[in-house]
């Protein structure tokens, strides 16, 4: 078994070019592959490789200023799900495209996976899930809005038309919301608290935390969780899930 451990954290990096060859040098010499994103909002990635290799990795970013409380999921494949390494300077570590929306200042109210099932429960909660459309279609939690978006940049103006509608019939409901691995969260509640709504939760640690906590009968999970990597599916206990053959999604 090969260990997968995906990774973010938002802290301020002064020079991320001059991390870059660093982190690289140390992946690839303890033969780890798989993707890092730099940029000087933080960093954000999933590699694969032995779990000591990764244990290290993650011991060795979490030393750098700022970084100790980085956020970790570990999972497993069966064989290497990635090609190559790759570490790539970026703008923003998740690219949602709108200026002055800084999670470290001002983000949604966490929520541990135990806790999640009542509040999506509760009809008064407005359920969304953050994630692109095909990787809806693959699974989701029950009442959950799908923004039927390709990217990531479309959830503003999404959320915008739906918070015109909430206003227009004078609602204020709470929200909650949630992604694969908390990351696309951190900037997704960030951006609906700067509209003016008090009440935004997101799942702590993402599908991910709550299909490996939180058992298949207790659950309000439905379907698998697409992963970006040659695993593609993913289900409870983390458990691999046969691939997807509509590659076009």
């Amino acid at each position: 078994m090969i260990a997968v451990v995906a990774l973010y954290h938002f802290a301020p990096v002064a020079d991320p070019a001059a991390l870059r060859a660093p982190l690289f040098a140390f992946c690839e010499e303890r033969g780890i592959k798989g993707t890092l994103l730099l940029a000087g909002e933080g960093i954000n990635g999933t590699v694969a490789g032995g779990r000591e290799a990764l244990a290290a990795l993650v011991a060795h970013i979490r030393s750098w200023d700022g970084f100790a409380g980085m956020e970790v999921k570990y999972s497993h494949a069966e064989a290497m799900p990635f090609g190559k390494l790759k570490v790539r300077l970026k703008r923003e570590i998740v690219t949602m495209g709108v200026d002055g929306i800084d999670p470290r200042s001002d983000v949604g109210h966490y929520v541990d996976p135990a806790d999640w099932n009542a509040l999506i429960s509760d009809p008064d909660t407005v359920v969304i899930d953050t994630r692109n459309g095909f990787e809806v279609e693959a699974g989701t939690f029950e009442r959950a809005i799908n923004p039927e978006t390709t990217s990531f940049r479309q959830f503003p103006a999404w959320f915008d038309a739906e918070a015109e509608k909430l206003r227009a019939a004078g609602k204020a409901p709470k929200f909650a919301m949630f992604c694969t691995g908390g990351i696309r969260c951190e900037k997704a509640t960030a951006y609906v608290r700067a509209q003016g709504f008090d009440e935004v939760y997101h799942l702590k640690g993402g599908i991910l935390k709550y299909l490996e906590d939180i058992p298949a009968e207790q659950s309000l999970w439905q379907g698998e969780c697409y992963v970006f990597d040659q695993r593609e599916l993913i289900g409870h206990g983390l458990e691999l899930r046969a691939p997807r053959t509509d590659k076009a999604a």
